[in-house]
Parts: C-alpha cells; structure tokens; sequence
C-alpha cells in the first residue's frame, strides 16, 4: 500500500493493526514494527530492558518518518496561501 508523500511504504494491513489493537493515531508506516514491540512489552510486563531491540527499531522508524510529516505538513498549510496568490494572479491577467 502506497502512502501519499512518503518515500516508506505500509507493511501491516488494516486487519493486522485492528487484530493487534493499534491505536489509530499510531497506524502509520511504522505500525508493522509496533505489532511485534507491543506483544513484546506484554509478554515481558513492560520491562524497559526486555524489548530493547524492537523499541529501537520503531523509534528509528518513527525518527525517519518526521521530517516527511513536518515537510507535508507546511505544505498544506502553504496551500491556501499558494491558492490565493494563483486567484490574484489571475484577476490581474484577466
């Protein structure tokens, strides 16, 4: 699954992170190492020194990811400004 203006792609489907019981605001690109690190924590009681591997391996994921979302972001925000600007543009053209 292709995500729009992101160079990673979704690994884990929909029906993997509603089985897994990921919060929504967490199903990202990131979500297929999530699912492996929140049975981890489970299993091991929430033990800071026990999924050592798998929590490095999704803050990673997620450290990466930031720049693309704050990039994304500012663009959408510059949208109705870029908007205007064309409209005014326009009416001086014409």
């Amino acid at each position: 699954m292709e995500v729009p203006g992101s160079s990673k792609k979704m690994i884990a489907t929909q029906e993997e992170m509603v089985e897994a019981k990921v919060p929504i605001p967490y199903r990202d690109q990131c979500a297929h190492l999530l699912i492996p690190l929140n049975k981890c924590r489970q299993a091991e009681f929430y033990l800071p020194w026990k999924c050592e591997d798998q929590r490095h391996s999704y803050e990673k994921c997620e450290y990466e990811l930031a720049p693309q979302r704050s990039s994304l972001f500012l663009l959408y925000l510059k949208l109705p400004m870029l908007d205007l600007k064309v409209a005014e543009a326009a009416e001086i053209v014409s």
